[in-house]
């Protein structure tokens, strides 16, 4: 691994430690049975009762035998079966070449196990996103959510609208803040991300937090005029919901985005959007008379129900942010994903009427779910807006959620936003060791004693 010594997390429970110490995020069942197995091959059979991303494993002395369901989990199986290898390693001459006879079962907890990275703020090389994708692959995470448009940079190449790449991922001179994903590159992470088990969701926001978007393009704003680039924050210079032209410039990006990434779900964003702007529009408030709407917040979810509705047309589910069911009562399509965030303006108010409306859920409250949130104060960062590992382990908003089995929760994803210049040298100390903790959170959840503790291994 890229850390020297492994980091491996593991919870204090009472399992051999030879076997379970190596096998990350902790198993739900592991039971060493002593000695190794002399059978050099593995048999691996599809098991329809298995769980998705769940897997059987028995090693005896004759033979090594792996079930699964899906894909998931046979990957999943391989990587306990590598921990195993290393076990072998650290018994000399006794496990040489041998595994330890063991039988584990496992399966998640949650379906959706993801990590946002934002990289509108701050761009990442390509060969830093695949390090990410390896990482996550290593905790069994299976979603990346990657947030590609920001005030501050639109990082994906649209060919019906080169100007996006051209001058949008170029609008900030900050460091890290230059550059843009080619179509080639989205393709090959797309099937880095594939052969490890994970999704890439890419988030293009809609309607605000396009400065970038709109620099490049200013007639799909309200005025028709390039807007200041926020340094920090976010404007009211969002995409014009009056203009006709706006909403096809919009689906046209979506269609470039479907090809793109086989994804089922698309992320529209939805969150922050300031109606100043639409509130002086002649074009938006047209819009609002005509739709019998009440206001511009209403227009917000119009727009919301207008991008969905297409991504429908597609085979496609649009995820927004907990803002868009906040800003008014107004019915989405039934293809939409609303991901819970903001606990600490609102607690858990739009996780529940989320459920309560009939809405997937994907948790990520901003207390103890958003890594960008330092362990002591940076930045623009203050004490109100830190937390530790044991706050990820304890405190959380997600794990509470989480232990309520709502089938409509369909899990929790984790946040690495990029403000104040989080630039990609700085990821790893962000994400260790707190990953640890929400990855274990989201695979197995809180359970024997509770603790939680972080252990240097060697390789």
């Amino acid at each position: 691994m890229r850390f020297g010594p492994v980091l491996a997390a593991a919870l204090l429970l009472s399992l051999t430690d030879a076997v379970a110490g190596d096998v990350f995020p902790t198993p739900r069942y592991l039971e060493y049975t002593g000695g190794f197995s002399e059978c050099a091959e593995v048999q691996y059979v599809e098991d329809a009762g298995i769980t998705a991303d769940g897997y059987f494993l028995e090693v005896t002395q004759d033979k090594v035998v792996v079930k699964y369901s899906t894909p998931g989990g046979r990957l999943y199986a391989g990587q306990a079966l590598d921990a195993l290898k290393r076990v072998s390693a650290r018994n000399g001459k006794a496990g040489e070449g041998k595994l330890p006879c063991c039988v584990i079962k496992d399966y998640p907890r949650c379906r959706w196990r993801g990590l946002l990275l934002d990289s509108g703020r701050q761009y990442q090389s390509v060969e830093t996103i695949k390090k990410e994708l390896d990482l996550l692959f290593s905790l069994r995470m299976n979603v990346f959510h990657w947030h590609l448009t920001e005030g501050l940079g639109w990082r994906l190449e649209i060919r019906k609208y080169p100007e996006l790449a051209a001058k949008g991922a170029f609008v900030s001179e900050g460091p890290g803040q230059q550059g843009y994903y080619s179509r080639e590159d989205v393709r090959e992470l797309v099937g880095y991300a594939a052969r490890r088990n994970i999704t890439i969701v890419p988030e293009i926001d809609i309607p605000g937090h396009c400065e970038a978007a709109l620099f490049s393009y200013p007639e799909y704003g309200c005025f028709g005029r390039r807007p200041e680039i926020p340094q920090t924050g976010f404007t009211d210079c969002i995409f014009c919901a009056g203009k006709d032209s706006t909403l096809e410039f919009l689906k046209d990006v979506l269609d470039e985005v479907c090809e793109l990434f086989p994804s089922e779900y698309i992320h529209l964003g939805g969150d922050e959007a300031p109606k100043g702007n639409w509130d002086r529009c002649p074009d938006c408030g047209r819009r609002i008379s005509e739709n019998g709407l009440k206001d511009s917040r209403e227009l917000q979810l119009w727009l919301s129900a207008v991008m969905a509705s297409y991504l429908k047309t597609k085979g496609r589910k649009a995820i927004f942010w907990e803002d868009v069911i906040s800003e008014a009562d107004y019915p989405l399509p039934d293809n939409v994903v609303i991901q819970w965030w903001n606990y600490r303006r609102n607690a858990d108010r739009n996780y529940r009427k989320a459920i309560e409306k009939g809405y997937p859920v994907i948790c990520s409250p901003n207390r103890c779910m958003y890594l960008n949130f330092p362990e002591t104060p940076w930045r623009g960062y203050g004490e109100d807006r830190t937390f530790s590992l044991e706050d990820a382990w304890s405190r959380n908003p997600a794990d509470a959620a989480l232990a309520e089995n709502n089938p409509l929760t369909l899990g929790a994803e984790c946040a690495l936003w990029t403000d104040y210049g989080l630039t990609e040298d700085m990821l790893d100390a962000r994400l260790f060791p707190r990953i640890y903790a929400l990855a274990e959170l989201m695979w197995r959840g809180r359970t024997g004693n509770g603790d939680f503790c972080v252990a240097e291994l060697n390789d």
